[in-house]
């Protein structure tokens, strides 16, 4: 007998004398880890630090299942390849001092679930991934329409300009049946939610942190109104605050859950270009949206177009992507889609919105780019108030206030 397949026995053998245990097993002296389900060891393998979903996937293939792998010696544990001590110690300390049960329990009472990789509900498309989480916390309800999902994603600093597309473009894939996926970030991530939320259809905000503390605050709102028409995910343990690592992983997430990914507004070091990124190794579809050719928020845009990205500059460039998907009468709608309703505009009016599109402007610097008198320029402000177009801010700065396409 091999010395893998060895190992193996004595976990399927040890397995099967623990069984009958309850609550922490003993042998020879050394305490055991409970014995549990294939679902609640996912969860708990997800709640380890310094343990992710390819280091479990090699536990996997070395023990031949989760529950072995709860099991392991320290010195079991070490002979995988690719798992060192610290790996190894920190499951061993790790699957004694976590309970799985309690974090259902507090996950619960924030209107939560765990879906675990072993489980029905687990989104099809993520598990194709090379790392998809090993657990799932789902704040809302996940369906099967879902599979049709596109992400909308750019940057935390936007223009006007980069927000509204997102609203619109998010708007009128809700209204045709498509899912939009996005992170829930301050920016073009909000406007798209709200876009969706807006079209009447679905969306899922997946988390960079924990469910314990919603990230950025005031998007708490926004988040309980997607979990009430759509998700909001994590594969977060409850407690854990966004940092520097946690967006990437959740920006895996969203482009693994999707068919595609729109990066509306984006400069070369915005998060959104690392999504794009894992769309392209999860070999889904990449669009950009083009912006101003002096703009920074527009560079990453650019380069993906330069590689290779589809350019956007209409609903349409993303539908005929995926125009099999969807019947034919969803693609008749969607050549006669409402773009929103309109506010009808003056010229003047228009000028000014568009003089503001890159964001708030001082009056003097505004009545300087529209050619207006003072007076004049003041009279098309307040109209344009009244029309709940745009506000004025302290210091007679002057800022759009809704998206208008």
């Amino acid at each position: 007998m091999g010395k893998q397949a060895e190992v193996q026995w004595r976990m399927v053998r040890d397995a099967n004398r623990w069984t009958q245990s309850v609550g922490v097993a003993y042998k020879g002296g050394r305490r055991r880890a409970p014995v549990m389900t294939e679902r609640d060891g996912y969860i708990l393998l997800n709640m380890m630090s310094d343990v992710g979903p390819v280091s479990v996937r090699r536990l996997m293939e070395f023990f031949g299942g989760v529950p072995a792998i709860l099991h392991a010696s320290l010195e079991e544990l070490r002979q995988v390849k690719g798992v060192g001590l610290r790996m190894a110690e920190a499951i061993v300390r790790q699957r004694e001092e976590l309970d799985v049960a309690q974090e259902v329990e507090r996950a619960h009472r924030l209107g939560a679930r765990l879906i675990a990789f072993s489980d029905e509900a687990y989104p099809a498309l993520l598990k194709e991934i090379y790392d998809p989480p090993l657990a799932l916390y789902a704040m809302g309800s996940l369906e099967p329409a879902d599979r049709h999902a596109i992400a909308v994603v750019g940057s935390r600093r936007t223009t006007h300009y980069g927000r509204s597309v997102a609203d619109r473009l998010s708007y009128q894939l809700a209204k045709v049946g498509y899912t939009v996926v996005s992170g829930l970030a301050r920016g073009i991530d909000t406007a798209a939610h709200e876009g969706a939320l807006k079209g009447g259809g679905r969306t899922l905000a997946v988390l960079g942190g924990g469910m314990g503390s919603i990230y950025p605050a005031e998007n708490r709102k926004l988040a309980a109104a997607i979990a009430g028409q759509g998700c909001v995910l994590s594969e977060f343990p409850l407690d854990r605050q966004p940092d520097k690592t946690t967006f990437p992983m959740r920006n895996r997430i969203a482009s693994g859950l999707s068919l595609g990914v729109v990066v509306v507004e984006a400069d070369r070091t915005s998060g959104a270009m690392n999504t794009a990124k894992h769309a392209l190794e999860q070999g889904r579809s990449v669009f950009a949206v083009p912006g101003r050719i002096d703009a920074s928020t527009a560079a990453g845009c650019h380069l993906l177009i330069k590689q290779g990205a589809r350019l956007v500059e209409s609903v349409d460039d993303i539908l005929e992507e995926f125009e099999m998907l969807l019947p034919a009468k969803a693609l008749e709608q969607a050549k006669t889609l409402d773009r929103r309703p309109e506010v009808k505009l003056s010229e003047e009016e228009q000028a000014i919105v568009k003089a503001l599109w890159e964001g708030a402007l001082h009056v003097d610097e505004l009545a300087r780019l529209v050619e207006l008198e003072p007076a004049m320029l003041s009279a098309r402000i307040m109209g344009l108030e009244m029309k709940k177009v745009l506000k004025m801010l302290p210091g007679r700065m002057v800022e759009l206030l809704v998206p208008l396409v």
